[in-house]
């Protein structure tokens, strides 16, 4: 069953599952994108603020996508996203952590130019296994209107 724009409504929480950090992923999309010490050595991390390796904050938001399109956006209408207002790292995230994810949608607005369309407005968020907020975004996605 595909969900449509009229499907969503201000208040609905959707479950988006959990995730386990494989930490040589985490350690391989640091060396690739995000190449910060505390990131990509674990002799340099251990001797930081964080003590030992954490994820580069966008591995968290791409493990928090994949999350999200296999649990809802993969049977929607979706039609892209306009961007995101704000995202937030609130607190390390480390190989073999266990991350879950919840999308609660905010707003929706039907487009009053594309009649075929509209947006929704969601606050997301992971939670690690200790039930510790470790990532919050705001964003927008497109989704098509149910054909009549």
């Amino acid at each position: 069953m595909t969900v449509y724009f009229e499907d969503f409504a201000p208040g609905q929480v959707h479950d988006l599952g959990s995730v386990t950090v494989d930490a040589a992923e985490m350690v391989a999309f640091a060396r690739r994108f995000d190449p910060q010490p505390f990131h990509v050595d674990p002799e340099a991390a251990a001797a930081s603020h964080f003590g030992g390796l954490v994820a580069s904050g966008w591995f968290t938001c791409a493990l928090f996508m994949r999350l999200y399109v296999d649990r809802l956006l993969a049977g929607s209408a979706s039609q892209g996203s306009p961007g995101m207002d704000q995202v937030r790292w609130l607190r390390p995230v480390r190989g073999g952590d266990v991350l879950t994810g919840s999308v609660e949608v905010v707003a929706t607005r039907p487009s009053s130019r594309r009649p075929d369309r509209g947006t929704i407005t969601t606050r997301s968020e992971l939670r690690n296994q200790d039930g510790e907020v470790v990532l919050t975004m705001t964003a927008d996605g497109m989704f098509g209107r149910r054909p009549a």
